[in-house]
């Protein structure tokens, strides 16, 4: 019995190692024509703090001072590479909304905002960020606060100031190099 029990393990064993040398590498035209899910999302509950940040304009010699910085609440994000392809239909589609170069119709203005962006971006891939429109409990808002606004050095505050339910929810943000 325990004979029988081995042999069986064995040749289970055996077809799952015939089942893995049958993978066969897929090339990059066929690779090409798959679709599915990719990309990386990601989600952060912020707790972040700035002790000072100082402006100085060193042409009058004056300065400005944020001191106790702080950004809290939940942001989530997705990042994806695309190509040229969907990159453009984004930019010149509803996305950015920016009116293509050759559009019939078009005003100087658009076909200038078009033109411009078209020679700043070369062409290729794009990373692109986007932040989901998702709903945040009321208790983890993007919040940002600074604490005390002073100017020249001076310990005397002007007072505070704060920025809640920041909502960033629906953003797009493209990446590329050149």
């Amino acid at each position: 019995m325990k004979l029988l029990k081995k042999l069986a393990i064995v040749a289970a064993l055996s077809s799952v190692a015939t089942y893995a040398s049958a993978m066969k590498p897929i090339a990059d035209a066929d690779l090409s024509r798959v679709s599915g899910q990719d990309g990386v999302s990601i989600a952060a509950d912020l707790n972040i703090h700035i002790g000072d940040f100082t402006y100085t304009n060193t042409t009058e010699n004056a300065s400005v001072s944020f001191k106790n910085i702080a950004f809290t609440g939940t942001i989530a994000a997705t990042l994806d590479v695309i190509n040229e392809a969907s990159f453009k239909a984004d930019v010149f589609g509803s996305v950015l909304g920016v009116t293509a170069p050759q559009a019939m119709g078009q005003t100087p203005e658009a076909a200038a905002q078009g033109a411009a962006l078209a020679a700043f971006y070369g062409g290729g891939d794009v990373v692109k960020i986007a932040i989901p429109k998702i709903e945040v409990g009321a208790g983890h808002k993007l919040n940002m606060s600074v604490d005390a606004i002073s100017m020249g050095g001076s310990s005397a505050s002007y007072g505070k100031m704060a920025m809640n339910d920041i909502r960033l929810q629906g953003t797009t943000v493209y990446i590329w190099a050149h």
